[in-house]
C-alpha cells in the first residue's frame, strides 16, 4: 500500500505557528478531548444499564458514541502532542494508519447516521411493523455491514492517498494527515487517485445522505397527516436531536470535501475542528438534554445510585 515513496516521515505543521496560542489551544482541546470520552462513554453505560432504552434507536446511539470515541481518539492525542512539541514528526506508517483509521470511522458514521434516519422512518410511518421490520437480527446485520463497507471504502481512500511517490516537500498543512493536505505533497500524477476518492466519497456521503433525506421527506408527510398536535410534537422532538447531528457532520463534510481541490483554503482546518473535535464533544448532549428517554433513565440511574449508597451507609453504621 505504501507506493514508491521517498519520505520515511512527514511534518505536521498544525492548527498554528503561533507559540503564545499553542498553550490556550492544548487547555481548550484537552477539556473538549475529556468531555468526549465522559460524554459518549457515558452514554454507552445509560444504555446498557437501563432497560427502558434497549431499543433498536438507542441500540444505533451506542455504536454512534463509540464511533466518536474511536473517532476523536484518532485525531486528538496526537494534536494535543503536537501543540507542545517543537518537533510535529509523523512517520510514513504512522500517517497512514492515522488516515485509514479516520477514513473507516468517518465513513462509518456516515452509515450510522443513515441507518437511524432508517429506524425513526420505520418508528414513525410504520409503528405497527417497527419491531418485525428492525429486529436485533436486522440491527446488528446492517451495523455489520456498515462496518465492513466503510473499511473496504477506508483502504481504497487510503491506497489513493498514499499509494504515489513523494519525492518533494514533507510539510503537511494540517494537524492530522488528511487527504487533501497529503495529496498536494505527491510528485506523481493525482487526477486518477482524486477522482476515484471523490467518486467514494460521494458513495458514502451523498449516498447516505440520500437515505436520510428520503426518510424524512417521508416522516414529514406522516406527521402532516397526524390528527394530534401532541402526537405532531413528539414526533419532532424525536427526529430534533438526529437532524441536529446530522446537519453538523455533513454540513462541515460536504465543505471539506466535495469541492473541487482548488478551492480548498485555510478555513479547511475550521471545518477539520468542527466535524473531527468538536461534533464528537456535542453528540452526546444533542442526544440527551431534549431527549426525554434519556433524561429519565439518568434520573433513573441516579436514584439507584443514591439508594446504593444510602444503604451502603447504613450497612456499615450497623457494622
Amino acid at each position: 500500500m505504501e507506493g514508491n515513496h521517498t519520505h520515511t516521515k512527514f511534518i505536521l505543521l498544525g492548527i498554528t505557528d503561533s507559540p503564545c496560542a499553542q498553550t490556550p489551544l492544548f487547555v481548550l482541546f484537552v477539556s473538549i478531548y475529556i468531555v468526549t470520552l465522559v460524554g459518549n462513554v457515558g452514554i454507552i453505560v445509560l444504555v446498557w444499564v437501563s432497560p427502558s432504552l434497549h431499543t433498536p434507536m438507542y441500540f444505533f446511539l451506542t455504536h454512534f458514541a463509540f464511533i466518536d470515541i474511536c473517532y476523536s481518539t484518532v485525531i486528538s492525542p496526537r494534536m494535543l502532542a503536537d501543540l507542545l512539541s517543537e518537533e510535529k514528526t509523523i512517520s510514513f506508517s504512522a500517517c497512514m494508519m492515522q488516515f485509514l483509521s479516520f477514513a473507516f470511522l468517518a465513513a462509518t458514521e456516515c452509515h450510522v447516521l443513515a441507518m437511524m434516519a432508517y429506524d425513526r422512518h420505520v418508528a414513525i410511518c410504520h409503528p405497527l411493523l417497527y419491531v418485525t421490520i428492525i429486529s436485533s437480527r436486522v440491527c446488528w446485520q446492517l451495523v455489520a455491514s456498515s462496518y465492513l463497507f466503510a473499511f473496504l471504502s477506508a483502504i481504497i481512500y487510503t491506497w489513493c492517498t498514499f499509494g504515489g511517490s513523494f519525492c518533494g516537500p514533507n510539510r503537511i498543512d494540517h494537524f492530522f494527515c488528511d487527504t487533501v493536505p497529503v495529496l498536494k505533497l505527491v510528485c506523481s500524477d493525482t487526477h486518477s487517485s482524486e477522482r476515484i476518492i471523490f467518486a467514494f466519497v460521494t458513495i458514502n456521503v451523498v449516498g447516505t445522505s440520500v437515505v436520510i433525506l428520503l426518510s424524512y421527506i417521508s416522516i414529514l408527510r406522516t406527521v402532516l397527516r397526524m390528527c394530534s398536535a401532541q402526537s405532531r410534537a413528539r414526533a419532532f422532538q424525536t427526529c430534533a436531536s438526529h437532524l441536529t447531528a446530522v446537519a453538523l457532520f455533513y454540513g462541515t463534510g460536504f465543505f471539506m470535501y466535495l469541492q473541487p481541490p482548488p478551492s480548498h483554503r485555510s478555513l479547511d482546518k475550521v471545518a477539520s475542528i468542527i466535524y473531527a473535535v468538536v461534533t464528537p464533544m456535542l453528540n452526546p448532549f444533542i442526544y440527551s438534554l431534549r431527549n426525554k428517554e434519556v433524561k429519565g433513565a439518568l434520573v433513573k440511574c441516579r436514584r439507584r445510585l443514591i439508594n446504593h449508597w444510602q444503604h451502603k451507609r447504613v450497612l456499615a453504621s450497623r457494622m
